[in-house]
Parts: structure tokens; C-alpha cells; sequence
């Protein structure tokens, strides 16, 4: 696939390209898994909603520029060359904003989107339960109407960002004695609602990339529904849907890192066999097959088409090539892999910290043996 770019689109890259050289902090944030480093990058958030850089393809009158999806994936691919933070809003402003944008009414989008634009507000996801991780249809979180409020009751875990964010969208059951995708409803809830407790989940690192999250009759005003009331599980396709298949994981994200490995690699060629060098070049070649595909994706969005299957598709494969990388990447530093600072460190201990990460993406979006399923089914019609 040949992507040519207009003379308007060179300039917008030139224009980002630009403002990113003057603003990218210089010194690397501390992990938004911390306090501390969450509210470093919720300040980067500000700084890029200043200039309207942060969410390009949005409305204006929501803090956007009202740009094609196109000028998004330029805007993507500039800022992680240039280095800069990753977006602790990401839950927010790629996954829950475009269902607030199809399903919201315009209370909606109006007092949530500016918010979640300035970094004022952050999102976590609450839709994984203990007995509902990747088979979401047996969650048992419930919401009673009472009045003008629901009044929910249950457990969720693994709310990525749940630790220090601002709000969770939540999948919960607002029909009594209903089963599977029937009965569901998404409810936008504030986390420092009475009732509602937090309980990090330390990783690895140490860090609480995660939390549990118990509500003990939390009151949250019916306003909050998002989209039908018993219509949750539609509302929630579409948000898997983004998450999966277009806006959560960018080509850029993955150009960056298989441009850092052959950098890496280069430095270290003459230690290493010839079936490294081979590793390497695969990882690059992949990353340049998903951006040709996600271009040939968006050019059909724009015009009208839906993602359908496609997001599974593309899930099992950015997550899957995500993970050889940077397991090659890991390969080819050996034991020093593991320093994460001191003269011997290389990156400071950032091909480690995306190691690990890489790890988690066959799992989060719904495990790949799901996705591997649901191809099956709708793609190949073969029984279930």
C-alpha cells in the first residue's frame, strides 16, 4: 500500500513536529502507576490541551481541532518520535470518548469531554469482575433504580489507572434476574463516591498499575447512564471495539519501539548471531504491515465503514508483535536487561519496563484466545 500525503497534511506534520521539539519534557516522567508520576503526566495532559494538541480528531467545541482520523495517525506517529510521555488518559479520551461521543446525550458531552481533554478528569476501566474477567457477559455487579439514582452493589478488579484516576466507567446489572448480555448497563461513576473503596493491586514493579474496586451501595445519579438502560452490552462492544481495534494502540506506539530495537540492535551487533539480526528485521517489517493496515482501516472509516471483526484481528496482532520485540529486545541485552539505572543500565530500564507490559497484551481487551474465537465464528463460520 502506497501512502501519499497531501500538502495540508505535510504542514500539519511539520506544525506538530515542531510544538513537540519545544514542549517534550526533557527528562523522562516518573511511571503514572506512582502518585507522583500520575500527576506529572496529568500535567503533561494540561500542556498539550493548552494548544489543543491532545486530542486532534475530537469536536472543537470539546476541546478538539476537529481533524480526520488520518491527521490523527500523523499526529500519533510524530509524537512518539519525538519521545514524549505516554497518555495516563488513554482510557479516557481512546476508549470511553468515542462512546460518549455515539451514545452520549449532549449533558454528556458536554460536562465530560472538556474534563477529559484537559487532563482535569481521568478514567478508569471497571469492567472485569473475579468471576467475569475476559467473559464479560457474567458480570454480577448490580445497580437498583432508586428514584433518580442507582444504587450499585458489587465487586470489580484489575480497573487499570483505578488507583489515583478520577472516574471509572463502569459495566454493571440493572435488571433483576437477568443473565449473560441481557440486563447490562454502563454507568459513568465519580470514584470518591461514598461507599466506594480502592485497593491498589501491586505489580511486579511494585507499582498499583491496578486496583480492586468494592461498592457498598454507591449512589450515582441515573444521568450516568450511558446509552439504553438493559443496552450496556452494545454500548460496550463499541468500547472494546475501539479498544481492540483502532484507537488504543496506534502504529506509531509500535514504530517508536521497533526503531529503538534496531538502534539497539546496531549497537551490538558484533556480539550477537546472525538469527538476532533476523528477529529484528521481522519486528520491523510487522510494525510497518500494521501501519499500512491501520491507514487502509481509517481511510474506510472515514468513509462510512464499521469495524466489525477487523478489531479482533488487529488486537491478536499488535499485542503478539508487541511481545516478540520486546522479548527480542530483551534477547539481545542479556542480563543488563534487568538494570534499570547505574553506568552499566541500558535506557534506564525502559525496554524492561515494556517487556512486562508486553506481557499483559494478550491478555487485556480480551484475552487473545477470545479474539482467536471470535475470528472462527464470524469470519470462518466454523462451529462453536
Amino acid at each position: 500500500m502506497n501512502i501519499e500525503f497531501t500538502s495540508n497534511q505535510k504542514e500539519f506534520r511539520e506544525e506538530i513536529r515542531t510544538w513537540l521539539s519545544a514542549h517534550v519534557p526533557k527528562k523522562r516522567l516518573r511511571s503514572f502507576d506512582t502518585a507522583e508520576g500520575f500527576e506529572q503526566h496529568r500535567n503533561w495532559e494540561r500542556v498539550l490541551a493548552k494548544d489543543n494538541w491532545g486530542n486532534v480528531n475530537w469536536p472543537e467545541e470539546y476541546g478538539g481541532r476537529g481533524l480526520d482520523l488520518i491527521s490523527w495517525l500523523i499526529f500519533e506517529e510524530e509524537y512518539y518520535r519525538s519521545d514524549a510521555p505516554l497518555r495516563v488518559s488513554q482510557n479516557g479520551i481512546s476508549l470511553l470518548a468515542p462512546t460518549i461521543m455515539e451514545y452520549g446525550t449532549e449533558e454528556q458531552k458536554t460536562r465530560f469531554l472538556p474534563p477529559m481533554a484537559s487532563g482535569e478528569e481521568i478514567w478508569a476501566q471497571a469492567w472485569s469482575e473475579p468471576g467475569a474477567g475476559s467473559d464479560m457477559a457474567a458480570i454480577r455487579t448490580k445497580a437498583v433504580k432508586d428514584g433518580d439514582h442507582y444504587i450499585i452493589t458489587g465487586q470489580k478488579t484489575w480497573s487499570s489507572r483505578a488507583v489515583f484516576a478520577d472516574w471509572c466507567f463502569a459495566l454493571v446489572r440493572t435488571e433483576d434476574g437477568s443473565s449473560r448480555h441481557k440486563g447490562l448497563s454502563k454507568i459513568l461513576v465519580p470514584l470518591n463516591s461514598n461507599g466506594l473503596t480502592r485497593r491498589p493491586i501491586a505489580q511486579l514493579d511494585g507499582d498499583p498499575g491496578f486496583a480492586e474496586l468494592f461498592f457498598d451501595e454507591v449512589r450515582v445519579p441515573v444521568k450516568n447512564l450511558l446509552g439504553p438502560e438493559h443496552g450496556g452490552w452494545g454500548v460496550a462492544m463499541s468500547t472494546a471495539g475501539f479498544e481492540r481495534g483502532l484507537l488504543l494502540r496506534s502504529p506509531a506506539r509500535f514504530q517508536s519501539a521497533a526503531a529503538r530495537l534496531v538502534k539497539l540492535y546496531k549497537s551490538r551487533e558484533k556480539y550477537l548471531s546472525s538469527g538476532i539480526g533476523e528477529k529484528v528485521i521481522q519486528a520491523w517489517v510487522d510494525t510497518e504491515r500494521f501501519c499500512a493496515a491501520t491507514y487502509q482501516l481509517v481511510s474506510r472509516v472515514e468513509k462510512g465503514a464499521s469495524i466489525s471483526s477487523e478489531s479482533s484481528a488487529n488486537k491478536l496482532f499488535w499485542s503478539e508483535m508487541d511481545r516478540q520485540l520486546h522479548r527480542t529486545a530483551m534477547t539481545i541485552m542479556g542480563a543488563q536487561a534487568e538494570l534499570e539505572e547505574g553506568l552499566d543500565s541500558i535506557d534506564n530500564g525502559r525496554w524492561l519496563d515494556g517487556y512486562m507490559f508486553s506481557l499483559a497484551g494478550p491478555i487485556y481487551a480480551g484475552t487473545n484466545e477470545i479474539q482467536r474465537n471470535i475470528l472462527a465464528e464470524r469470519v470462518l463460520g466454523l462451529p462453536r
